[in-house]
């Protein structure tokens, strides 16, 4: 049977860099929930119960850029009711209210060193209730670029992203605690180098959508033909689907066309594609939970 699901926030610090950014975590609790106001949404959620006993696996989902974390809410809150804890950084710099880094050489290595952070402060506060030697990535977008990089990816910079113009080398962290990837219309690009993905040797559930207009299909071609074994990647090309059709639906109120993200290409329903959705990944995630990669 379903659990309730948990609710917290904990702020993680990045010491070198002097700044915080929060993590909102998910999790199976034994208490009742309740519908709680999280940011601009409402969730079915118990604020600050305890966590079920573990071993608990666990995941991070890491969003596109100037996105925020709740576009994937309910992915994560299905998730957490299935017994996974899940944690939601919010990218530093680079969300819907504040977008400063968007573009820069220093996102693109912040952002997979902030998961591993995250991934520190989740077993410094869940403790022996994690499961110690398993961590999924699910990203979209350019969280799908994050995830590839705490994998093993070694991704480079392109020529427009310095004053000179010439790629450079761009240094990132690797995470051998990370186990398995969901790859959600992922961006790529800094990966074109033919051994950037060589030492990707998890498993991958790779979704793209037939119709993304921000990440078409050449970006899935870059993880197929650059990871070691390419027997470890599932791709699933959705029919119809555009590139925010990944992200949970918005309330009616905020569906507009001067609002990308809840756009999706005509004739394509988001509500009953999220519901598949999370079928598919939990499904995905539990099966290389019973049998995991050797690594």
């Amino acid at each position: 049977m379903p659990d309730f699901v948990g609710c917290r926030t904990l702020e993680i610090t990045d010491e070198a860099l002097g700044l915080t950014f929060p993590l909102l975590v998910l999790y199976p609790t034994s208490t009742p929930s309740q519908p709680e106001t999280i940011g601009l949404y409402t969730l079915d959620v118990a604020l600050d119960a305890p966590s079920k006993p573990g071993p608990l696996p666990l995941v991070l989902i890491s969003h596109g850029t100037g996105g925020s974390p709740l576009t994937h809410r309910l992915l994560a809150h299905s998730l957490a009711r299935q017994g996974f804890v899940v944690g939601l950084p919010r990218h530093h710099a680079n969300h819907r209210d504040d977008n400063s880094w968007h573009n820069t050489p220093s996102n693109l290595v912040a952002r997979p060193r902030h998961l591993s952070l995250a991934i520190d402060g989740l077993f410094a506060e869940f403790g022996a209730d994690l499961r110690p030697d398993w961590v999924a990535l699910i990203g979209h977008s350019l969280g799908g670029y994050t995830a590839l990089a705490l994998a093993g990816g070694l991704p480079g910079s392109l020529p427009h992203e310095h004053s000179d113009g010439t790629p450079q080398p761009i240094p990132t962290t690797t995470d051998a605690r990370v186990r398995a990837l969901v790859l959600l219309a992922p961006a790529t690009v800094w990966y074109r180098a033919a051994e950037a993905l060589r030492n990707v040797r998890v498993p991958i559930l790779l979704m793209m959508g037939e119709k993304d207009e921000w990440t078409p299909d050449f970006h899935a071609q870059i993880v197929l033909n650059g990871v070691a074994d390419r027997r470890q990647v599932q791709l699933r090309v959705i029919e119809n689907a555009g590139h925010y059709s990944f992200l949970s639906q918005f309330p009616t109120e905020r569906v507009s066309p001067a609002f990308p993200p809840s756009q999706d290409p005509p004739g394509f329903n988001r509500v009953q594609f999220q519901a598949e959705l999370q079928v598919e990944i939990r499904d995905y995630l539990l099966q290389q939970l019973e049998h995991p990669a050797a690594m």
